[in-house]
């Protein structure tokens, strides 16, 4: 357990604001803990297991994807209501109970914001639809078609298809970057934006410490609708495959387009007006590989997003020339003053354990907690938890059944949070059929089991945690690689003052020796193993396979 006044001391001048110096935790509610016995998880299920993230896990943040009303067509992203909670998940009064739980516990609650698009069931749709003269009508994005009728352009969407849907009542084209039933809001329309807001300041209002503002790159649009050009480069523009027909084209006017800059500035000026009574933050989902274009979301005046999501990581090959380079690159496209972050999973993306294997997650484990900059860690990472195996006919991510292949699919990624090895791990009752199905090696891969062996995912990563959160090197401190390691080894410095920690990865199956004399006495503070402690000669140093160390310099 992490002692309470260690957990709770107040952060000095010299140290930074804590979504710089704290660890951010995801949490899909629909999979974290059912209490209801739906076989959905909740907000009382988050409120539920708090002591497990304060005191056995010890995390500073919770973001939580969407719990608002909705149709959930795309989970919770297809939003009905942005001031309510769905009925599933619990209601307004469980929410603030959540926060006030958290906030006792020195946990901060960021949620996620959707200002792209909402769902086709929200009354602002339905009264847009209703009339070419409805008062809502430019609240979205409408076109006529083509004089054969067809879409207004070309653009694909990352779900497949045209991104738009033809309404025949009123005889024109919406916009939909992702499914018809989730259209795109006009944020060019001044009452459409005032509207969305005051949504940042209701749950502001409330008591949040900060949004994830999702699919930020796809806010604004070309104003002239113009066609994508054609992909002549032969690579992806993002770090996955979405399908022949989109990657087919360079998406250059529905995406990243100029205008965010001035909604993001807009957005974190509303977050700036609750700023006096305590610190929030906004982070931007940006998939966006060009360093430079994503560092802009900072703001020429870091008056933009305090965390363009970084999914650097999601697109390097696992390999410790590529990784370094990748970190090296990011700590040169930060600007001044601005504070990095990192992930190596969210709900959208393969597993971790499932991406470079569950030897390498551990390394990877230990690389996400010790770099500079605020890590996001998901939910059931803490113990290498594996995709689930989740077939053709138990799929139930939209953007999987309309491409038609399980490639596409983000279910085995979301499978319940393993809590122990009852027939649905604890996360629902026993004979209640959970969501998804459950994920692999359940035995051993849950909360129970880990936390009694000492040489646990789970207790390497408290271990992290505790190590992070009591050194200002590793939590707030400068960074700098080191150039005289094997090519299969990340070693770089943290360094704050006189609290320095050398952090060495190796990212190779096979043994490999370290020579680092200059480097002075050290000492091992964790091994990925958790098995090795104490005095280390830096002048011969060895280093197992999918090995890392952290260790304290003298």
């Amino acid at each position: 357990m992490i002692e309470r006044e260690d957990r709770d001391r107040p952060l000095e001048s010299s140290e930074r604001l804590w979504w710089q110096a704290g660890v951010i935790y995801q949490v899909y509610p629909r999979s974290f803990q059912d209490t209801d016995g739906d076989g959905v998880g909740d907000l009382r299920g988050v409120i539920e297991r708090l002591d497990y993230l304060d005191d056995t896990l010890g995390i500073d943040a919770i973001w939580l994807s969407p719990f608002f009303p909705s149709p959930m067509r795309d989970f919770g992203y297809d939003i009905a209501d942005y001031t309510d909670v769905d009925p599933l998940f619990g209601d307004l009064a469980t929410f603030d109970e959540l926060v006030a739980e958290a906030h006792a516990r020195n946990m901060r609650i960021i949620i996620d914001y959707v200002p792209n698009h909402c769902s086709d069931q929200h009354p602002w749709f339905v009264e847009a639809r209703s009339s070419r003269e409805s008062a809502k009508r430019d609240w979205f994005i409408w076109a006529d078609p083509k004089p054969d009728g067809s879409p207004p352009n070309n653009w694909i969407g990352p779900f497949g298809g045209s991104t738009w849907e033809w309404d025949e009542p009123t005889g024109q084209y919406y916009l939909h970057i992702f499914l018809p039933e989730q259209p795109d809001l006009n944020w060019r329309n001044p009452d459409l934006r005032a509207e969305m807001l005051d949504v940042l300041r209701f749950w502001l209002a409330r008591g949040v410490d900060g949004v994830r503002i999702d699919a930020l790159h796809n806010v604004m649009k070309d104003p002239h609708l113009r066609d994508n050009p054609e992909n002549h480069a032969g690579h992806l523009g993002t770090h996955r495959t979405h399908g022949l027909e989109f990657d087919r084209q360079q998406h250059l006017h529905e995406f990243d387009h100029d205008d965010n800059h001035e909604v993001a500035r807009a957005m974190r000026a509303v977050l700036d007006e609750f700023e006096a009574e305590r610190p929030r933050v906004a982070i931007g989902e940006l998939h966006i590989f060009d360093l430079d274009r994503w560092a802009r979301y900072y703001g020429e005046g870091l008056d933009e997003l305090h965390l363009p999501f970084n999914f650097g990581l999601l697109n390097t090959p696992w390999e410790a020339g590529r990784v370094r380079a990748l970190v090296d690159a990011i700590e040169a496209a930060v600007p001044p003053g601005g504070w990095p972050n990192y992930v190596l999973g969210n709900h959208d993306e393969p597993r971790i354990a499932t991406r470079v294997g569950v030897d390498e997650a551990r390394v990877g484990m230990m690389l996400l907690l010790t770099l500079r900059g605020t890590p996001t860690l998901y939910y059931g990472d803490e113990l290498g938890v594996r995709d689930a195996t989740v077939s053709i006919e138990q799929m139930r991510d939209p953007w999987g059944i309309r491409m038609g292949e399980a490639q596409f699919s983000r279910d085995p990624a979301r499978a319940s949070m393993p809590w122990d090895d009852s027939p649905n791990g604890g996360f629902c009752p026993a004979g209640v059929e959970p969501w998804l199905p459950l994920a692999p090696d359940l035995a051993t891969t849950n909360v129970v089991a880990q936390a009694a062996n000492p040489h646990s995912m789970l207790n390497l990563t408290r271990a992290l945690l505790r190590l992070r959160r009591a050194s200002p090197a590793l939590s707030v401190g400068d960074y700098r690689a080191l150039d005289a390691v094997p090519p299969d080894v990340f070693g770089f410095l943290r360094e704050a003052g006189e609290d320095r920690y050398l952090v060495l990865l190796s990212f190779a199956r096979r043994t490999v020796t370290i020579e680092l004399p200059e480097a002075g006495q050290a000492a091992i503070a964790v091994s990925t193993a958790l098995d090795r402690e104490g005095p280390a000669d830096l002048a011969n140093l060895t280093l197992r396979g999918n090995e890392g160390l952290v260790l304290q310099l003298a």
